[in-house]
């Protein structure tokens, strides 16, 4: 899906610098928005099952921590998300949950020269990595 995504935004690009406009179907998982905010670049990511959205990590180099945000492909009535994240081999996560329309989070941990455990939740669908991001 990652490898997708990165032709969809190439695909964009051509268009445009060619002038022309490209008409295609919807993407297929949510595209990050900077929820997390500025200096946080997208380092994986979680495509949730059934087109209902997908998971972010991000990381920001000048502080060191991670932030996870949950985004939903097709905003609509509110329904269960999560975004979690913590230091791997910490005992409790730092989470935001809630009834939301477009997404969770961002939610941060710092964890420079750790690995990190991150997830997400949209309805009843829900992924979790374990001892990712190392570093």
């Amino acid at each position: 899906m990652r490898i997708s995504k990165i032709a969809a935004l190439g695909i964009a690009t051509v268009a445009v610098t060619a002038g022309t406009v490209a008409v295609g179907a919807p993407a297929q998982a949510a595209l990050y928005g900077g929820q997390c905010g500025s200096g946080y670049g997208v380092v994986n990511l979680i495509d949730l099952p059934d087109n209902r959205g997908t998971v972010y990590l991000t990381y920001s180099s000048s502080s060191g921590r991670n932030c996870v945000v949950t985004l939903r492909e097709n905003p609509g009535a509110a329904t269960l998300m999560e975004a979690y994240v913590r230091r791997s081999g910490a005992s409790s996560w730092i989470k935001d949950s809630g009834n939301f329309t477009t997404y969770a989070g961002p939610v941060y941990v710092s964890a420079a020269g750790a690995c990190v455990d991150w997830g997400g939740t949209i309805g009843t669908a829900s992924k979790t990595r374990y001892g990712t991001n190392c570093g």
